[in-house]
């Protein structure tokens, strides 16, 4: 039902920016990443679920304010219809953000005057007068205040530039989006938990409670009483699995019978970024799929075991492995550094051929055509792989 729910349960049909919306619709968040050494994740998400789809549509839909950003289960874009529960978020804040912003008032005063006078900003259009080197926690004041007008809601993201983030007034931003937007539509505290745990409920297709905090990264206290309220009310539907209750949204209740009736079944082979939903909550991953997951970027070189930025593999309904690859652009080859299988995952024909086509699908979308393996885990998987890769279809191998 996850997989089903989060828009991977059958192949992508072809795609158009109002699928792109769609699919941030119904996930409720697409996480931001900038790690580019394949498409950044949430161009990444996209495609997992869309196929080759167009980038700069969801480059569109946040300068058309289709969606906003803000953070939720981390960064990410979020439908602009749920800005008012993210607006009550910032109202709120939280004390660490006022104190920063009382620390760094005249800074703060300095940034608001610019970007009301002159426009939407970029952190760069700011030289650096406080003669440090900079680096990734050594913000310049200017960026400081940026992230602090940022996290109260006072600026918002009107754009990107080259995937860097462009500022501007929450009011400009919100003029076309929402223009009739005031403060006091913004839901109360508890609305907001019960609205986000109906959302997270339905993202994961069924839930058991201690999945839903994660999701949006909201309170774990009273999740599991807030469920049942929410369930004696008829906002959602409460099911026993293994003894323990779970919760399945009204939206959903199509999919849970096609499960209870053995109808429900994943034909999807794709890859995976390290920051889909399907994987950012790795004990959930571990519990559903029996895939234990780490992404490895932090880790030194020597110490990783399956690579830098490995992509789990999807392949019908099981993550069956996972594979280090990396988008050479200007030499038009999508290398695949290492393919690692989960034990005992059988190499037959069908995972083959879903294989070599999601491979061959994601280096064309990347625009790095040419597919090089460098070497898999088992070792035969890379000699049957490549004749599928070159020839577009797969040889018959046993199985292991």
């Amino acid at each position: 039902m996850l997989l089903a729910a989060q828009g991977l349960g059958s192949a992508p049909k072809r795609a158009t920016k109002d699928d792109v919306r769609g699919i941030i619709r119904w996930m409720g968040v697409l996480q931001i990443d900038s790690i580019s050494v394949v498409a950044r994740s949430p161009y990444l998400v996209l495609w997992s679920r869309l196929g080759s789809y167009e980038p700069r549509w969801l480059d569109e839909l946040l300068a058309e304010g289709a969606v906003f950003e803000y953070w939720s289960h981390a960064a990410c874009f979020i439908p602009i219809e749920d800005y008012g529960l993210y607006r009550r978020l910032m109202i709120d804040g939280g004390e660490k953000t006022r104190g920063w912003m009382r620390a760094d008032r005249e800074e703060i005063q300095h940034v608001m005057e610019r970007v009301n006078d002159n426009g939407p900003v970029r952190s760069a259009e700011f030289a650096r007068t406080d003669g440090k080197a900079g680096g990734w926690w050594e913000w310049k004041p200017e960026k400081r205040a940026l992230e602090h007008l940022f996290a109260a809601g006072e600026l918002m993201i009107s754009r990107r530039e080259s995937f860097h983030r462009v500022y501007d007034l929450r009011e400009r931003v919100l003029a076309n989006a929402l223009p009739d937007w005031e403060d006091a539509l913004a839901p109360t505290e508890q609305e907001v938990r019960r609205a986000l745990a109906l959302k997270a409920v339905r993202a994961l297709g069924v839930a058991f409670a201690r999945w839903v905090p994660d999701y949006f990264r909201t309170p774990k206290k009273g999740v599991a009483g807030l469920l049942d309220e929410l369930t004696d009310e008829g906002s959602l539907i409460r099911a026993m699995i293994e003894d323990e209750p779970a919760y399945v949204h009204p939206d959903n209740a199509t999919l849970a019978e096609n499960v209870l009736s053995n109808e429900l079944q994943s034909s999807v082979t794709t890859l995976l970024s390290p920051f889909d939903p399907i994987v950012w909550d790795r004990a959930r991953a571990s519990e559903l799929f029996g895939f234990d997951y780490k992404i490895e970027v932090y880790t030194p070189a020597a110490r990783r075991r399956y690579g830098y930025y490995s992509l789990p593999i999807l392949h019908d309904g099981a993550l069956v492995g996972r594979l280090d690859a990396k988008a050479h652009r200007k030499q038009n080859v999508f290398e695949v550094k290492a393919i690692h299988l989960e034990p005992d995952t059988p190499v037959n024909d069908d995972l083959i051929s879903g294989l070599a086509d999601a491979l061959r699908d994601c280096a064309g979308w990347h625009g790095t055509p040419e597919v090089l393996i460098r070497r898999s885990d088992p070792s035969e998987l890379t000699d049957t792989l490549r004749p599928a890769l070159d020839e577009g279809t797969a040889p018959s191998v046993p199985s292991r």
